[in-house]
């Protein structure tokens, strides 16, 4: 099983804190609560991943749920591993990641991600990616 970094407990506990907020202020959503207690385990032995199947099934399922709400693949629609390339320059997967995707689990696609978003090489996130969104933002303008 592939490993779980900090930063996606991280992202998974902001999204449940914004999700179902504090009621008092110390009091925390059982999601919460699950995922901060394996962030703490993690912070105090100084790890920065945790095994998938090391997670209690309450934090994992916070987990997963939380995951369920993220995009599932890089891909922007530009391939160039079936132009033959290795790596793909649109999304910046390898040739193999890009076959096995949809066989990955949850955990092995957001190592890839993170991967990908560290390198910040991809296509993904040039100005093609920004003239996108502006693209996305526009055309919904014009449609209102």
């Amino acid at each position: 099983m592939a490993a779980i970094h900090i930063t996606d407990i991280e992202a998974a506990i902001n999204h449940w804190r914004a999700r179902a907020p504090s009621p008092d202020g110390i009091t925390l959503a059982p999601e919460t609560r699950a995922l901060a207690e394996v962030y703490a385990v993690m912070v105090y032995r100084h790890e920065d991943a945790v095994d998938e199947d090391g997670l209690p099934p309450a934090a994992r399922a916070a987990w997963l749920a939380w995951y369920a709400t993220t995009a599932d693949t890089p891909c922007i629609a530009i391939c160039s591993t079936s132009q033959g390339d290795d790596w793909c320059k649109g999304c910046g997967r390898s040739f193999d990641e890009v076959q096995h995707w949809p066989a990955f689990t949850p955990a092995e696609k957001r190592a890839v991600w993170r991967r990908i978003t560290l390198e910040h090489a991809a296509w993904r996130f040039n100005r093609y990616a920004e003239r996108a969104a502006e693209n996305a933002t526009n055309s919904g303008a014009d449609s209102a």
